[in-house]
């Protein structure tokens, strides 16, 4: 009863947390906008009653409903589906060090997304490189799970070998393309290093449709994953059949991977961060980390694009903030775990 309360709170405020630091989000940047003019707006968009901006900067509207907000949401979302994968796979792969890159899945998206921007392709308009980056994606997942599965029963080893088989083929590629890019490599790097820029509430619908969609997927099976991380011999010998339910999970988040893979770029170690977090407040239940997970790897990601949007003096590309504070945490994690191996 009491563990069931405290997970409670803690999704009370971590969902109040979400939206305070969404409405303070978008009155931050290059004009700045107080709080409750903020809300007026939100209440104008909804009702449609033009007295809550009567009286109000024509601007505000526009910059906060179709400039910030997209962008706000998006990141949230991204955030939000990076980091259920993350639980997803380190319970899948039995690894505490994984997180939705361990497969090459975001080497699979970087690469098709770089041929797009090399080759200037527009076939599908903006949304080119995002969608080059989603057949990258799925393309990368179809051959690790093929390498895995040439090598017998698909288990975490061959998937995490394979994967590294991949990726390890899929950087060198991007290098190539990196060397030969010359006036897009500017462009190229930056798309590389992840950013939310220009956001529009296609990319919020499109990216949440998919999100939502692999949240309820986890969900349904988050019995069933408690019952793998315990390992093959426990979850056969329950009625559950691994190998099946690892292969649905495991296509069910390289999709919604890849899909924040193509709409934000490469954003490294939130799925690898959060679930970590969330373990110490909520358990390691896959019912309660799921939902805790989604809640603060938005709330996480959301902050650190406002930190580079409206608080850095220059716009830095947000998979650099992300990676400064991953890898520390990534080493203590790995340091912790090479110490209890020890002893």
């Amino acid at each position: 009863m009491a563990l069931r309360y405290r997970y409670r709170t803690n999704i009370l405020l971590l969902s109040l947390g979400l939206v305070v630091c969404a409405l303070v989000s978008s009155g931050m940047g290059y004009i700045k906008i107080p709080v409750p003019d903020v809300v007026r707006v939100f209440a104008y968009e909804i009702t449609g009653d033009k007295s809550f901006i009567s009286h109000m900067n024509s601007v505000y509207p526009y910059v906060i409903w179709d400039v910030r907000l997209p962008r706000i949401l998006t990141s949230m979302i991204v955030g939000a589906g990076l980091s259920i994968c993350g639980v997803v796979f380190q319970a899948i792969l039995l690894n505490p060090l994984a997180d939705p890159y361990t497969l090459g899945i975001s080497a699979g998206a970087a690469f098709g997304g770089s041929i797009a921007l090399l080759f200037n392709i527009n076939w599908f308009g903006i949304y080119s490189v995002s969608i080059f980056a989603f057949v990258g994606a799925v393309g990368t997942l179809i051959a690790v799970l093929g390498i895995s599965k040439s090598s017998g029963p698909l288990s975490s080893h061959t998937l995490i070998l394979s994967g590294i088989i991949v990726s390890a083929i899929l950087s060198a590629l991007i290098s190539f393309i990196k060397y030969i890019a010359d006036e897009q490599v500017a462009i190229l790097i930056f798309w590389l290093m992840g950013s939310f820029v220009s956001k529009s509430w296609t990319d919020v619908i499109t990216t949440f449709s998919f999100v939502l969609l692999g949240f309820f997927i986890f969900l349904f099976f988050a019995r069933d994953l408690d019952i793998i991380s315990l390992g093959d011999r426990t979850a056969s010998s329950l009625g559950i059949d691994p190998e099946k339910i690892r292969l649905i999970l495991l296509i069910t988040a390289s999709f919604v991977t890849a899909v924040c893979v193509s709409v934000s770029g490469i954003i490294g170690f939130v799925g690898l961060i959060i679930p970590h977090l969330m373990r110490f407040f909520v358990g390691s239940k896959a019912e309660r980390l799921i939902p805790a997970s989604a809640l603060s790897g938005a709330l996480l990601l959301m902050g650190a694009d406002t930190i580079t949007r409206a608080v850095l003096p220059r716009e830095v590309p947000i998979g650099v903030l992300t990676a400064l504070i991953g890898g520390p945490f990534f080493c203590y994690i790995f340091v912790k775990r090479s110490s209890k191996s020890v002893y």
